[in-house]
């Protein structure tokens, strides 16, 4: 059930994009051929007075296609009401809307959320806990006896505190000694111990112990009591997520070489949306938002194929003064999307072998 929830919200934010670009159309009085979601053979169709609405069997995109592109179509090529003779504000509109809306509904999410189940809150306490190991009998945590929901109070003699900035601080002592001994003060069914841990250097020749890591303290959900304050503890939250969002695309692009193996497909975001719908439904919210602002920031990215690379177009044309040629343009846009095909088909493959349950029928 985890599964198919984690998968449902990816369509839902499909069905969005895809009607933002419908919308923006329509109210324009531009001629619209089809509403698809989904590509490859039809499941279910139906054709309306203009627009042919389809659901296909692969659910890894959408598209809106307009009658500019169909040869056949019965709309005569000078017709005004045509995406490609609207002015360029008109198209940039049409473009742009499926961004817009992914934004504006991650927004309304955590308004929601507010509103329902409300965000997560920490009461902190000293240290930072160690919910579980990482299953590796060789791990430096493995050896040096250090157990699941053990919390970490000291580094060195240095007092972690009581603060989100705990975690971190933890983390980067231990990124920063590989190979170097490190003192802990580990609290254990309220006894005080102290332990030795070697971090071992990975490729990267940064420290790992292999353990997970979480603040400490209880956690508890906090719902608005009105629906002013719900916009605006959802708009405190969408643009915390959104910073996080955009210093890990900074991130990405300024290390690509370090990062591009966090890359991942439709494949590993189920995979993490079935994972926090386990542990709570109420998850889904804010996997919602977080998937719904990626795929703006992502498709405006001036990419070929993408909408950012359509804009790009319209751009060009507006310094110009008249579009590029239609041939350049097909041809740019088709080897776009034949390598973003390809990357997705080697995401989805790789991310599939990677699945537990995967490596689990060879072993």
């Amino acid at each position: 059930m985890s599964v198919l929830a984690a998968i449902a919200v990816l369509l839902i934010l499909i069905v969005v994009h895809e009607l933002g670009h419908f919308a923006a159309a329509r109210l324009q009085g531009i001629h619209v051929s089809r509403f698809s979601i989904g590509f490859g053979p039809t499941l279910l169709q139906y054709q309306g007075s203009e627009t042919k609405y389809t659901i296909c069997a692969v659910p890894l995109g959408g598209y809106v296609a307009f009658p500019d592109d169909d040869p056949e179509s019965p709309i005569p090529p000078d017709d005004p009401n045509l995406l490609s003779n609207r002015p360029i504000l008109d198209r940039a509109i049409v473009i742009s809307a499926g961004v817009i809306a992914n934004l504006i509904f991650a927004y309304f999410l955590l308004v929601g959320q507010s509103m329902t189940i409300g965000f997560q809150e920490v009461n902190y306490d000293s240290g930072v806990l160690v919910p579980q190991l990482v299953e590796d009998r060789n791990s430096a945590a493995t050896k040096a006896g250090i157990q699941a929901q053990d919390v970490i109070l000291k580094v060195n003699d240095q007092d972690l505190g009581k603060s989100p900035e705990s975690l971190e601080l933890l983390r980067q002592i231990i990124e920063d000694s590989p190979n170097e001994s490190l003192k802990l003060t580990i609290e254990r069914n309220k006894e005080i111990i102290s332990l030795l841990v070697t971090p071992q250097a990975d490729a990267e020749n940064k420290g790992k112990i292999g353990v997970m890591l979480a603040p400490n303290g209880e956690v508890t959900r906090r719902r608005t009591s009105n629906v002013m304050e719900a916009i605006t503890s959802g708009a405190a939250e969408y643009q915390r997520i959104s910073g996080l969002i955009i210093q890990g695309f900074w991130q990405l692009v300024s290390n690509f070489q370090d990062n591009a193996k966090q890359v991942g497909s439709p494949v590993a975001i189920v995979a993490v949306g079935a994972k926090l719908a386990e542990n709570d439904l109420g998850n889904l919210f804010q996997f919602g938002a977080l998937i719904s602002i990626n795929l703006a920031i992502i498709n405006i990215l001036p990419l070929p194929a993408l909408d950012g690379g359509q804009l790009a177009f319209l751009a060009i044309e507006g310094l110009l003064g008249k579009p590029l040629p239609g041939k350049l343009q097909e041809g740019i846009m088709q080897t776009g999307f034949v390598l973003l095909l390809s990357l997705g088909v080697f995401l989805i493959v790789r991310d599939t072998v990677n699945l537990a349950f995967f490596q689990e029928l060879f072993q």
